[in-house]
Parts: C-alpha cells; structure tokens; sequence
C-alpha cells in the first residue's frame, strides 16, 4: 500500500511539473509571437498573391500546400538548425538573416521595377529561350504556373519563417533545450495557423460575397455582398502592394539590425536618431506609432537601395548561369 501511495505522490508530482512546464511554454509563446508580430502581418500580407490569377477551385488548396510547406520550413528545418546554431555556432546566425534579408530586399526591388517600368528581366531572359515551343507550352500551362507558385512561396515564407523563428528564440528564457523547442513549435505552428487562416478568409472574401449577393434573404445582406465582390481586385491589389512594401521593410529591417550587432552602428543609430527625433516632435499618444513609422520608412529606403543594387548582379550573373545550365541540359 505505502508503495502505491508513493507512486501516485510521484505521477501528482509529474504532473504538476508537466503543468508548470506548459504554462511556461505558453507564457513564452505569447510574449515571443507578439514579438514577432510585425514580421507576421508582413507574411499575411504577402501570401494572397501567390494564389492571384487562379480558378477559385484551386485557390484553398494551393494556401494549404503552402501551409504545409511554412510548417515543413519552421518544424522540420529552421526549429533544430536554430537550436544547433544558438549551442554550437550563435556568431552565424547573424550572417544567415542578412543573407536572407538581402534576397527580401531583392525580391521586393524586382517587383518594384517591374511595377513601375514592366520589361522582361534580361537573366530571365537568358536563361529561357522564349521562343522555345516546350517553354511556351509550360509557361502557359496551370499545373506547371501553381508549381512555381508554391515553390516561390514556400522560398519567401522559409525567409520570413527564419526570422520570426529567430526573434522567438531571442526572447525565449527557458534554460532547458526542451522547452525551447517546445516553445518554438507551439509558436510555429500558431502563426502558420493564424496567417494561412487570415490568408484563406481574405482569397474566399469574394467567394462569401457571391453567395451573400445570391442568397441573401435581406437587401442589406445582398448589398454587403455585392460590396465584398466588388472591393476584392482592391483589396488583393492593396495586398500585394503592402507584400512588396512589406519585403523592403522587413529585408532593411533584417540588415540594418544585423550589421548593428557585428559592430557596424551607423545605419541603426542614425534611423534610431530619427525616429526618437520624430515621436519627440508629436503629441504623447503618437509617439509610439510616429517612431515606428520612421524606422519602417527608413529600413524600406535601406531595403530598396540594397535591392536595386542586388537587381544588376541577378541580371548579369545569376542569369547567365542559368542560361548556361539549361543549354548544357539541352545539349544532353
């Protein structure tokens, strides 16, 4: 008897540890997802353009192959390569963010450019011949379209998802390797939810409108319908803008902090000066709102001047090679 006594004392005992342990891992998820809550409205914002252009039927299984691959990215890649980097080597996580800062800063250049001044790309020329009957047919067909779609995706949200992984680490204060990873996937997994679930509601907001216009009993409901189909090329539009927008900001953001920690100041103290400058010249209650402004403008110009220096290297080197590749392919 004093024996089971003892047992169950030791499961009330685990269990009680258990308990503690979840409510830290809670704890630390919720501080560590506000944290990163910038870079995950940049990540909503992002996303419906990629199912732009496509048959209705297809658009909420493509958002839920991208789904899975973000989880894929944060789960399976970027939560043990974090806590390997973060024991072993911390000095190269620094480098690997700006790295993947740069490639947003040149993505969201690129699309500037080709918004402001629609030409073909010169390396994407290069390494396609347009003329070719084979390319012409791919290009054109749907399967082949939502396969470079997915893979561009999943490419920009494994950017995106190293840097929310990574803001998460750096505000996690567990001691044990468990409960950061613990950590780290409950985070992963509640933003994958909350930006592919906001994702999806905003794709099928026109879809709702059609049904409400159709179906609705009152001539209000029919009214809000007839407005949600209407304000969708808008709203997708205006998304698309804030995802570009988005990419320069968060890619300045990514290189100014990170050259900030390898001892290079300059760029962070003088948008850090004038932020602090700007929110001093406000009311109180702007303040907040007014530095962040700045700082997000100041880290887009960053962001659009290492993505147009990034544009001619794409152009003149990246493409070549890849022209070089898809000859040597051919050749075989």
């Amino acid at each position: 008897m004093s024996g089971l006594l003892a047992l169950l004392d030791d499961v009330a005992a685990i269990a009680k540890l258990a308990a503690a342990s979840v409510d830290d891992i809670a704890a630390a998820a919720g501080k560590a997802g506000a944290k990163a809550a910038g870079v995950v409205i940049d990540d909503t914002a992002v996303t419906p353009k990629y199912v732009t252009g496509f048959h209705p039927v297809r658009e909420l299984p493509i958002i839920w192959r991208i789904a899975r691959g973000s989880v894929r990215n944060k789960l399976l890649f970027l939560l043990p390569a974090l806590l390997l980097l973060q024991s072993f080597l911390p000095q190269a996580i620094t480098p690997l963010l700006m790295l993947g800062g740069l490639y947003l800063c040149f993505e969201g250049a690129e699309k500037l450019v080709h918004a402001l001044a629609p030409h073909a790309d010169p390396g994407v020329e290069a390494a396609h011949d347009v003329h070719d009957p084979a390319h012409l047919e791919e290009e054109h067909d749907p399967a082949h379209l939502e396969e470079e779609k997915v893979a561009g995706a999943i490419k920009t949200d494994f950017i995106l998802s190293a840097e929310i992984m990574t803001i998460a680490l750096s505000v996690i204060e567990a001691d044990s390797l468990i409960l950061k990873a613990a950590t780290l996937a409950v985070v992963g997994l509640a933003i994958t939810v909350a930006v592919y679930g906001a994702v999806a509601a905003i794709v099928k907001m026109d879809d709702a409108g059609l049904h409400l216009a159709a179906e609705g009993r009152l001539a209000a409901t029919r009214a809000l319908g007839r407005g949600l189909v209407t304000a969708m090329p808008r709203l997708l539009a205006a998304l698309a803008t804030v995802g570009t927008a988005a990419m320069l900001w968060v890619g300045g953001n990514i290189v100014v902090h990170g050259a900030h920690d390898l001892g290079w100041h300059l760029p962070y103290d003088t948008i850090h000066h004038w932020a602090e400058a700007a929110a001093h010249a406000v009311p109180a209650a702007a303040q907040g709102l007014t530095g962040w402004a700045v700082t997000a403008f100041c880290d887009g110009v960053v962001g659009v001047g290492l993505g147009a220096a990034l544009i001619p290297l794409a152009s003149r080197v990246i493409g070549p090679a890849l022209a070089a590749v898809t000859g040597a392919r051919a050749g075989h």
